[in-house]
């Protein structure tokens, strides 16, 4: 019969082995798997219950793992246009606790406005503000 890990389950890599290696068809991924030895026990354990090679146990509890695990959180769908709606109503907000609170109104909003839009000499160059009707 064909010689075994220390564990017990089979080693098809072992050249020393009387059993013929197993042919890949190509038709699946190979990854390799770094684990800590008592883990890789554990597996070797669970492999020669279900009577499974290593990489068919690692692939069935992958699989129940990813059965049980709740799903990962999709990402928000989140636009350019509202990041950049927040971010400006950010910095809208802390100017405003930077700036004097004795200016006159009209100034404070001419000066939130300046910081925000930028000067106006630069508006052409603005990728996010609309362009002036011609």
């Amino acid at each position: 019969m064909g010689r075994t890990g220390p564990s017990g389950v089979s080693d098809f890599g072992n050249k020393d082995s009387d059993r013929p290696v197993r042919r890949r068809t190509g038709l699946d991924i190979v990854s390799a798997v770094k684990m800590p030895e008592a883990l890789t026990e554990a597996v070797d354990a669970w492999a020669e219950a279900q009577q499974l090679s290593r990489a068919d146990a690692i692939c069935k509890l992958v699989e129940l793992g990813l059965r049980i695990a709740p799903a990962a959180p999709t990402p928000p769908q989140i636009t350019v246009a509202s990041d950049a709606a927040r971010i400006e109503e950010i910095a809208v907000h802390e100017i405003e606790a930077l700036l004097d609170p004795a200016l006159p109104a009209d100034e404070r909003e001419r000066r939130i406005r300046r910081l925000t839009e930028g000067p106006p000499e630069f508006s052409h160059a603005r990728i996010d503000l609309p362009k002036p009707q011609t």
